[in-house]
């Protein structure tokens, strides 16, 4: 800025303390306008547009480096209607964000007195704005000036701006934000050095059991080799051997199936570049970038998507690769936009500022058609020419084995159930900090940790999913792919569940709205967390089970 020139005091929204998605327009309240007319367009990003960002000029004269004494801006005529508005915002603790050079500024609109009879709204904006060279850097607003509601009377709003030197460099003005003592408690650092000792101890485990079974099932296999045909005819056959002519029959419904994987490779790219770009740049300094960085990259990887699920379609025998295409490029990007739809509608009927706009709306149609499908399409064609032919290390028999009586503990729906467990537990400490900073007011920085755990929960679930499906294969069940994607995405039902526990105990969000918006956004998040642990662990057990059946000797 030059000294003297025009800065902007943008308002945004108001809203209840505690639905940190229930937000209106600034002026949906009463309040009155500033004097001030002209003003350069304000130009709103995709990820602003998405995430309800509503920018109105307040009408206040503010230039650079220009001290303003308590100056009245205008008035409110203050009728019973409008009373009753601001009463009503009072009692449920509304509060509005404003933004000064992109810094925002939280106030709280007013506050009762202790028996709740009397309302006041406080009428005095104090600013203060600290300076470094020609660069705003620091931003403090004191609400004063409280006056008693009284109905049919006129209320003063009225603003000051005291501009001081500040030593904070441009680069960290938004460190005052963030939150070290939350994100960095020794209960973090904690949770990360116990999810890594799971992770030795599991790999510690699934190596020892692989080596010492696996170890004892070749001996045996080969030993049955050197037996004549009359002692191998009483010889007991058991164990994994027995379904090496069916451990690589195409599972059931290979379209919805490949899909999943694909959209599940797709997920963890997506994730992991996500949080290398979060780790490089600071993204929380701009309004809705981490929104547009994600949807830009989602489109981006689009061919990841097609390259796996597309190959695996061709590789269990697909012929309907088209179809298959269309479900993989609009599996992700039609759960989300079906849940933001539905939600949209409860905005709409709300006049909330999350409500979508059309042309936002017809953006990410556009991206959906006219980047992911046709990205989806060349990725697909690669996967088909480049690993598209089925080359199994066994045959597959002609008639599927009959599959025998196993113990109850062994059948797949167990096995599912209980393979989320360990995954969950090595997350779950996260999750309770990416929540807080999406349903409260924290802004998440921390992505060495998210990138930790991401790591950890991909080795963690492989694991499980290979000890699962040994198990299984062992039972002489030859169903492993189904239940090795299941097993591990069942780590999204818990997470779930735990979203209830969240709302219920560690927040106070009230109404349909907000009540709607946690919910059915969770659902997304949690069921995408599922598809790409499934994926995961479906990739981890796969290498697996090609590698046993390579070395064992079959006739």
């Amino acid at each position: 800025y030059q000294d003297k020139e025009e800065v902007v005091l943008w308002m945004n929204t108001v809203g209840p303390y505690h639905n940190r998605q229930e937000t209106y327009k600034y002026f949906s309240l009463p309040f009155c306008v500033g004097s001030k007319k002209s003003i350069s367009h304000y130009h709103e990003t995709l990820g602003e547009a998405l995430q309800g960002v509503e920018l109105e000029f307040s009408g206040l004269d503010i230039k650079f480096k220009d001290d303003v004494m308590q100056t009245t801006y205008c008035e409110i005529d203050l009728d019973k209607g409008r009373r009753d508005a601001f009463v009503y915002a009072i009692k449920n603790h509304y509060w509005y964000q404003m933004y000064i050079d992109d810094l925002p500024i939280w106030g709280i609109v007013g506050e009762a007195d202790e028996n709740g009879e009397d309302y006041y709204l406080w009428t005095y904006k104090k600013l203060e704005i600290g300076y470094n060279g020609n660069r705003i850097v620091d931003v403090n607003l004191t609400s004063e000036g409280k006056v008693k509601l009284v109905p049919n009377t006129k209320i003063q709003m009225s603003y000051s701006v005291k501009w001081k030197k500040s030593d904070v460099k441009f680069e960290d003005r938004f460190d005052k934000y963030l939150d070290p003592s939350f994100f960095q408690h020794r209960i973090h650092w904690f949770s990360i050095f116990n999810s890594f000792m799971m992770v030795i101890f599991l790999v510690g485990l699934v190596s020892m059991i692989l080596m010492r079974t696996l170890r004892k099932d070749y001996a045996r296999y080969s030993k049955e080799e050197e037996m004549d045909d009359m002692d191998r005819d009483l010889g007991d056959e058991y164990g994994w051997k027995q379904v090496h002519g069916d451990v690589f029959r195409p599972s059931s419904h290979p379209l919805i199936f490949s899909s999943l994987i694909g959209s599940g490779c797709q997920i963890f790219a997506v994730s992991l570049i996500v949080i290398v770009v979060a780790m490089i740049e600071d993204l929380y300094t701009e309004r809705g970038s981490m929104l547009s960085t994600a949807i830009f990259v989602y489109a981006a990887t689009s061919p990841v998507n097609g390259y796996f699920g597309g190959s695996l379609y061709a590789r269990q025998g697909g012929r309907r690769w088209i179809k298959q295409m269309f479900i993989g490029a609009f599996l992700i990007p039609a759960m989300v936009c079906g849940t933001a739809f539905f939600i949209n509608f409860i905005a709409i009927y709300y006049h909330a500022s999350r409500a979508i706009p059309f042309g936002t709306m017809v953006a990410v149609c556009c991206i959906c058609f006219f980047v992911i499908l046709p990205l989806n399409l060349v990725g697909t064609i690669l996967g088909r020419n480049l690993s598209g032919q089925p080359n199994f290390p066994c045959r597959v028999n002609a008639v599927p084995r009959p599959i025998p009586e196993k113990k109850w503990f062994m059948e797949p729906a167990v096995i599912v159930c209980l393979g989320g467990i360990l995954p969950f537990g090595s997350i779950f400490i996260e999750m309770y900090f990416i929540f807080t900073s999406f349903w409260a007011y924290k802004i998440y920085y921390v992505y060495g940790f998210m990138m930790l755990v991401l790591v950890i929960l991909c080795i963690v679930t492989v694991c499980v999913t290979i000890v699962c499906t040994y198990f299984l294969l062992n039972a002489e069940d030859y169903r492993w792919q189904w239940t090795s994607f299941l097993s591990a995405a069942s780590t999204a039902i818990y997470v779930y569940m735990y979203s209830f526990y969240y709302y219920f105990f560690k927040t106070k969000m009230y109404g349909l709205f907000q009540t709607s918006f946690y919910f059915g956004y969770m659902a997304v998040f949690s069921t995408a967390l599922g598809i790409m642990c499934g994926a995961i662990g479906y990739m981890g057990t796969s290498a697996f089970v090609r590698k046993i059946y390579t070395n064992v000797k079959i006739d």
